[in-house]
């Protein structure tokens, strides 16, 4: 894998803040995606397949810590939130355009969507119509 911390900001400044997001985080999952993710089926995607994976999952890590530092449950499974209401204001959407079949928690981010549509293509082979 041939990508740095400063690599990984650039292609997604939103993890810039090292207060929100330390670089020992990155490193953590980065590690946890060369195990996870075989670079020979991968092949030309695997740092941008790696990156979506590391993003995912700080940017779940990050929804834990905010949760305990409001005293919430820390590790609590969340859905995409289909509506809400405040006073006499409500609002609702539909989920499901945006939710992957059999993607599970990487329906949790949009980067774990495009993790997952990403893995569903890698190493298929040719394709012939």
């Amino acid at each position: 894998m041939s990508f740095t911390y400063s690599d990984f900001t650039a292609a997604f400044p939103e993890f810039s803040d090292t207060a929100a997001y330390p670089e020992a985080s990155f490193d953590f999952w980065k590690g946890i995606a060369v195990l996870r993710l075989p670079a020979d089926r991968w092949a030309e995607l695997f740092d941008h397949g790696s990156m979506l994976f590391v993003a995912h999952n700080m940017a779940v890590q990050r929804r834990n810590a905010k949760a305990a530092a409001k005293g919430n449950t820390v590790g609590a499974i969340e859905g995409p939130t289909t509506a809400k209401s405040i006073d006499k204001l409500s609002k609702s959407q539909d989920a499901s355009a945006v939710t992957l079949e059999g993607a599970g928690d990487w329906n949790a981010t949009t980067y774990g969507v495009q993790f997952w549509q990403l893995a569903q293509i890698v190493g298929a082979g040719g394709l012939q119509l």
